[in-house]
Formats: C-alpha cells, sequence, structure tokens
C-alpha cells in the first residue's frame, strides 16, 4: 500500500504535479522558440563575436598604409558582413561625415562598440538601410534584398573612414530589449502557472466550503461528499462524523424536551383542576395565570429546542412578497406598516422560517415602541431588511444581549408585557442557518434599528 501512496490523490501530488507540467511545457516552448523565434531567439550581438571581428578588422586597417588598406577590407568582407575604407578627400567620407543620423541608432551603435575598438576611432556613425548614406557610391545596398541591413561607420584617427556592412544580421535583441522580452515573458508565464496551480488548489476547497455551508444550513442534509485530495476527503470524513454526533444530540435532546414537556402538563393540568375548587375568585385568577404562563413557557422552550425551522425545504420564493405578507397581516390587526424596497426580488432560503424572524421583529417594536417600518435594500451580494422604529431603543449596555435566551430588558414575565425571552433568539438561529447576521443599533435621532443581512446564495440543496 505504502508503495501506490504517491499514486493517491492529495494536494502534494496536486501541487507537484502543476509545477512538474509547467516546467515541462516551459522547456517546449523555449524549443519552439528557438526554432521559430527568427533573430528574436539569437544570441545576443556580444555573444556573436561580429563585435571582436569588427574591432580586429579596424585595428588592422588603422595600423596597415593606406595604399593597402583597399586589400585588407577586400580580404576581410564575406557574403553577410562588408568592409570598405573610403580616403579622408573623397566624396562619400565627406557625405558620411555630413550626413544627417539617429542619434538613437548613434548612441547605441556607440555604446556597443566603443568598448571593443578603444583609441583606433575618432567618432562613430550608425545608420540602417533606410538612411540615404547607405545607398551613396561605394556602399550602396540592396535594400529589398537585404532588409535588415546595418551599418557602423567608424572615422580612424587619420580622418578615413571605414565602414562595416552586416547585409545579413546574425544576432537577437540588444540586452536591454532582450531583458525586457525575458522579464515580460518570465512574468506572464509566472501568473499563468500560478493562476493553473491556485485554481487545481483551491478549487476543491471551495467545493468542500460550499458543502459546508450547505450542510450548516440543513442538518439533516445528506453527507458532504468525500472527494477531491486526501487531505480534504479527510475533512470531509471528520466533518460528517460529527454531523452525525450534532443530530443525534439535538434527537436526544428534543426527545428529552418533549418528555419534559409531556411530563409538566400532567400536575399543570391538576393545578388547574384544583384551582377550579378556590373560592376567592381573585386568587384563582391569579393562579390561572401563573400556570398558563407556565404552559407557555414550557411550549415556546420546546418549540425552541426542537428548531422546526431546519425542518423546512429551501426554496426559491419573492422575498418582498414574504414582507408584504408580514405587512398584509398587521394591516388586518388595523396596524399599518410601512414598506420600501423592490416590489420583487428571487431568494432561496426557508420563507416560513423568514417569515416568523419579520414578524416576530415587527411585534417587538409594535409592542415595545412604535409602529416599525419595513425596508429592503439589496446589494451585489446581499439582501438587507431593516426593520426601524421610534421608540425609547434600547439601554446601550444592554443592546448586546438581546438576542441571548431568555434577556429580555422588560424583567415582568406576565403576558401582557410579552413573552420568555426566546423570539429574538429563535429569529437569530433562523438566520444563521440562512448564512446571514442581524444587527441591533439605536438611531441618533432615537428609536431602534434592527438590520437583517442574507447573503445570495444561488446554490442551497
Amino acid at each position: 500500500m505504502t508503495n501506490f501512496r504517491w499514486l493517491e490523490d492529495t494536494i502534494t501530488r496536486r501541487l507537484v504535479t502543476t509545477v512538474a507540467l509547467a516546467a515541462g511545457t516551459t522547456i517546449g516552448l523555449l524549443q519552439l522558440f528557438f526554432m521559430f523565434g527568427g533573430h528574436w531567439a539569437q544570441p545576443n550581438i556580444e555573444q556573436t563575436g561580429v563585435l571582436q571581428e569588427v574591432a580586429a578588422i579596424t585595428r588592422i586597417v588603422s595600423a596597415a598604409p593606406p595604399e593597402v588598406r583597399p586589400k585588407i577590407v577586400q580580404a576581410a568582407s564575406t557574403e553577410s558582413f562588408r568592409f570598405i575604407w573610403f580616403p579622408q578627400s573623397s566624396p562619400t567620407a565627406r557625405n558620411i561625415e555630413s550626413a544627417h543620423y539617429n542619434a538613437d541608432e548613434v548612441q547605441m551603435g556607440h555604446d556597443i562598440i566603443a568598448s571593443v575598438i578603444g583609441s583606433a576611432a575618432r567618432q562613430m556613425k550608425a545608420f540602417s538601410v533606410d538612411n540615404p548614406i547607405a545607398q551613396t557610391s561605394g556602399i550602396a545596398v540592396n535594400s529589398a534584398k537585404y532588409p535588415s541591413a546595418t551599418f557602423m561607420a567608424v572615422q580612424l584617427n587619420d580622418g578615413t573612414w571605414l565602414v562595416c556592412a552586416a547585409l545579413v544580421r546574425s544576432w537577437g535583441f540588444f540586452w536591454r530589449e532582450r531583458l525586457l522580452l525575458e522579464i515580460a515573458t518570465i512574468g506572464a508565464w509566472v501568473i499563468t502557472v500560478s493562476l493553473i496551480a491556485s485554481r487545481q488548489l483551491s478549487r476543491p476547497i471551495e467545493d468542500l466550503a460550499k458543502e459546508v455551508r450547505r450542510s450548516g444550513m440543513k442538518p439533516s442534509a445528506a453527507p458532504i461528499p468525500e472527494q477531491g485530495p486526501r487531505e480534504l476527503r479527510l475533512v470531509a470524513q471528520t466533518i460528517n462524523a460529527m454531523q452525525v454526533q450534532i443530530r443525534k444530540f439535538i434527537a436526544d435532546r428534543t426527545t428529552m424536551l418533549a418528555a419534559i414537556s409531556h411530563d409538566l402538563r400532567t400536575p399543570l393540568t391538576r393545578l388547574r383542576l384544583r384551582g377550579e375548587f378556590i373560592d376567592d375568585p381573585e386568587q384563582q385568577a391569579r393562579l390561572f395565570r401563573d400556570v398558563d404562563e407556565m404552559q407557555a413557557m414550557v411550549d415556546g422552550a420546546l418549540s425552541f429546542f426542537r428548531d422546526d425551522a431546519v425542518c423546512e425545504e429551501i426554496t426559491t420564493f419573492d422575498l418582498p412578497g414574504i414582507l408584504r405578507t408580514v405587512v398584509n397581516d398587521f394591516a388586518d390587526q388595523n396596524i399599518n406598516i410601512e414598506y420600501s424596497g423592490p416590489t420583487r426580488a428571487t431568494y432561496q432560503g426557508r420563507p416560513f422560517a423568514l417569515k416568523r424572524v419579520f414578524t416576530n421583529l415587527v411585534e417587538n417594536a409594535v409592542k415595545y415602541a412604535t409602529i416599525p417600518s419595513l425596508d429592503l435594500t439589496c446589494t451585489p451580494a446581499h439582501f438587507v431588511v431593516t426593520v426601524r422604529d421610534h421608540g425609547p431603543g434600547i439601554p446601550e449596555d444592554q443592546i448586546g444581549r438581546i438576542f441571548e435566551p431568555y434577556f429580555r430588558g422588560d424583567k415582568s414575565r406576565n403576558r401582557e408585557t410579552g413573552g420568555i425571552g426566546l423570539g429574538l433568539t429563535s429569529a437569530l438561529t433562523i438566520v444563521q442557518t440562512h448564512g446571514g447576521e442581524i444587527e441591533a443599533s439605536n438611531c441618533a435621532d432615537g428609536g431602534l434599528k434592527v438590520r437583517v443581512i442574507l447573503p445570495k446564495l444561488h446554490s442551497l440543496s
């Protein structure tokens, strides 16, 4: 089994494979570049030996008597490289000295050859085949046959001129151009390889994150697929095992609470029956009120711990439609709530659970503050539902605790002022199962603002 460990899909193997493929592809591209790159792929002019050859001929011509110089340059010339010598008194020499040149070409030629020629030259001129001087007597070159011909005119110390004509370019880019090309090529290739490698590593992680999010929104969902690299499969196995334990814990807890609720109903019923025999109507009413409150606490706690919201299937629905339904429900009670926002916006989630959230927030505002307003705004990544009232707000030292179980700013526990303190906790749980969050804050001009932020989830099964 150990012998085949490297054949297993792992993050390490993916990284090594990607780097190996990148290296192999690089070698292949380099071979293609040298085969079809033309003079781009040829060595630098300093590496071809051309400069040394020109320097040697220049020194020989400079040291030789004028009468033998034409024979020397004729012997040194080849089909692709030609040397021509002109006396100082010749018309061509005067034309070379007075002609117009491209300053960049002259500077580049000087930078390249000055160091190897040394003191043998008084001045130098560089020009290409499209310069009119290239067509003067004694130099004339067929530009159609040699379109890349390059010339270097060197004035020797005695005033004569030696023209070196490279008819066929045998070198590639100069070192500055080559450096820029290499930097650009390496940069582009590094970016490409990095994108491919990062995608190979990030895709299975993104898939795992998507499955974990789906599992978190619906604990009863199918197990996370154990696929991808070995390390991520181990993570998926661990999460699946943890999910099984969580489901078992929730089931045991719900069963226990259901049993407690059932057992409590019997003594509560006996208390109510015995209360029928109390002669004092006031004491009897107080007893019945306490029994009803205890029954509401038991039912509320059981409903919260059972968490019916996660049993609802995820579906696609119109979010503004849910908010308008809440507005209409309160309108039936002569409570007019103002809604502002889009008329249609598709969302994926649990519509009845979210309706309970918005209903609970509106009820709290109506009960403890003023009739609120409902506002829906859409951002590229979220839906934001805001419930805004104009009541007294919540003390700053308590605003961070309003979503805690059984916490109520109003310490009373009677039915006239509210429930048992699980409404906002349940709302927070429902929103969190949708991957969202709830924020509560006091407004500067008075009142409380509660924002429900829901992410735009596209695939939640």
